[in-house]
């Protein structure tokens, strides 16, 4: 019986483990518009902050998309 449930038990922590490191990397995407009213600014503002280099952008392809957590990291200096 605990040959069975053993082998169970680990792979059962490590579908926890990498559940729990997924929840960490996954982070809501704002779109440029979102971060605009988000941070109550222009969307100008939020451009030039992209253009300066200060508000890092996840994705550039395209539509740009902005991790929350970068663009908190940003409002806050």
């Amino acid at each position: 019986m605990n040959d069975i449930v053993i082998p169970i038990i680990e792979r059962l922590d490590r579908l926890e483990s990498l559940i729990k490191r997924n929840l960490v990397i996954t982070d809501k995407l704002m779109t440029l518009e979102d971060v605009a009213e988000y941070s109550s600014m222009s969307d100008m503002s939020v451009y030039r902050a992209v253009q300066d280099g200060t508000l890092k952008v996840f994705k550039d392809k395209g539509k740009k998309l902005f991790r929350k957590t970068d663009v908190d990291n940003w409002l806050n200096g």
